[in-house]
């Protein structure tokens, strides 16, 4: 529901911003413009960034479709040797062809990685790390959302395992090959909806009470305070962080939903595309001079406010050393 109001406060405010200069007397021609203007005041920022990767190696997991697959796209356009890592294997080399085709970019790679499972986020990073020497961008961009009660193959809930642990034990596990490739960047997709979580440490696996809507907040908090600890703990390395909310996107994150599929076809002029949806990532991974801003938060390709508790640095520390205790990981 967090979600839905956030969908609906957006066009109120779309409404409120154009409607001055909506003439009434043009009913016949009233709603061919509101759905344009629509379209731009919903498409959000734009990666303004003219910079080229040839040479640079970016992993994105989840790319095997919507805002990471776009996000592969460009990067792959620009040069880089792109990583897809996701799940299922079949969609993502589907994707990669599609891709390949598309840049007439041959290096872009497909290697499985299912982040419910600790055993093949070791395996994939084991592979990754003996195939490659560098690497210069590492985007967290898979995740889950409004799953009904369900546990990972390690026993954690499934948003906290998938959006939030797994990507921690990713990050540790690549990071030393990332600080050996300076400058290097790691994005980390969150989302708006964090306003709404809360790191509940007495009940983080759910099991004592458990909304779908609210375990996808918290697990979106959980990615805000991540990127706030890890850019402290990187200081100085050469390689930061930044957290991204993509916008209100239309991609199969919300299959989970009835009501929320059906919002999204109802409103469907007023949802971003993937491609837009994939241009606050992009921004992060590539505008120059954005090192000063590591651990800061972005949304339409500029740095936004977040909820008080992601800007809780005790809480980030605690939930840092709970993550590593459950996941079994020592990282000073």
């Amino acid at each position: 529901m967090l979600v839905v109001l956030g969908l609906l406060t957006s066009f109120l405010s779309f409404l409120y911003v154009i409607a001055p200069s909506i003439r009434l007397e043009e009913e016949a021609d009233l709603w061919e413009p509101l759905e344009i203007k629509a379209r731009k005041f919903f498409a959000g920022g734009v990666c303004r960034s003219n910079v080229q990767l040839p040479g640079k190696v970016v992993v994105i997991t989840g790319a095997n479709t919507g805002i990471g697959k776009e996000t592969a796209r460009e990067l792959a356009r620009r040069g880089a040797r792109v990583y897809i890592a996701c799940r299922d294997v079949l969609k993502g080399e589907s994707a990669a062809s599609e891709i390949r085709a598309d840049t007439k970019n041959s290096q872009v790679l497909v290697r499985k990685l299912d982040l419910s499972d600790t055993k093949s986020i070791r395996a994939f990073a084991e592979g990754f790390l003996a195939e490659e020497k560098q690497l210069h961008i590492l985007i967290n961009n898979a995740g889950v959302m409004m799953c009904p009660y369900s546990k990972t193959a390690d026993g954690f809930e499934t948003h906290l395992g998938v959006n939030h642990l797994g990507h921690f034990l990713l990050t540790h596990l690549l990071l030393e090959r990332l600080k050996e490739s300076t400058p290097s960047r790691v994005v980390n997709l969150s989302s708006v909806v964090h306003h709404a979580g809360k790191i509940r440490f007495h009940d983080l696996q759910g099991e004592k009470r458990y909304s779908r809507g609210f375990a996808y907040c918290h697990s979106k908090l959980a990615n805000v305070l991540f990127t706030r600890e890890l850019a402290r703990r990187l200081q100085g390395t050469g390689v930061t962080t930044y957290a991204v909310h993509p916008g209100v996107v239309s991609s199969e994150l919300i299959r989970h939903s009835f009501l929320l599929c059906l919002l999204w076809r109802i409103f469907s002029p007023f949802v971003k595309s993937a491609r837009e949806g994939a241009q606050t990532s992009l921004h992060c991974a590539l505008a120059e001079g954005l090192e000063p801003l590591s651990g800061k938060y972005f949304s339409d390709c500029k740095r936004t406010w977040v909820s008080p508790r992601a800007r809780d640095n005790e809480t980030a520390e605690r939930l840092w050393n709970v993550s590593c205790e459950l996941l079994g990981i020592q990282w000073e």
